[in-house]
């Protein structure tokens, strides 16, 4: 029996369910992830079986100057998820402060520490990257 993970916006307006995790999960220090969460980095995984319960149309995009998208909630403004440039929502990564429940993930990198802000220390016991991952 599989098991499916939940989770929703700050208002609720938007709400999906997964059924898995992909095994890289990555704290990103970029000026983007920064600023489109709020906090000194965002937490995002690729996800399997995505479903959208409630909200879809409540879903909105910023694609930045680089073309990757950010999806978020027009009623509440909660940061929902990234995917790269041309990519269909299908293959969002989710910000997974949006799961409603504990999921199966260990952050494994942080990736683009070149851009992070100068009043955070990164953690020693998680590899770092100064780009992406295949920096």
């Amino acid at each position: 029996m599989t098991r499916n993970y939940r989770g929703s916006c700050l208002c609720g307006s938007i709400s999906y369910e997964v059924s898995g995790f992909s095994s890289q999960v990555a704290n990103c220090h970029c000026s983007m992830c920064r600023k489109f969460h709020g906090s000194a980095f965002g937490t995002l995984v690729s996800v399997t079986g995505l479903n959208w319960l409630t909200g879809k149309d409540h879903l909105k995009d910023y694609v930045g100057s680089n073309g990757t998208v950010r999806s978020f909630c027009a009623e509440c403004g909660s940061s929902i998820g990234f995917r790269v440039k041309d990519s269909p929502l299908e293959s969002i990564e989710l910000a997974i402060a949006t799961f409603d429940e504990d999921i199966p993930v260990v952050v494994d990198a942080q990736i683009y520490t070149n851009y992070k802000a100068n009043w955070v220390t990164l953690h020693n016991k998680i590899t770092s990257h100064g780009e992406g991952r295949d920096s």
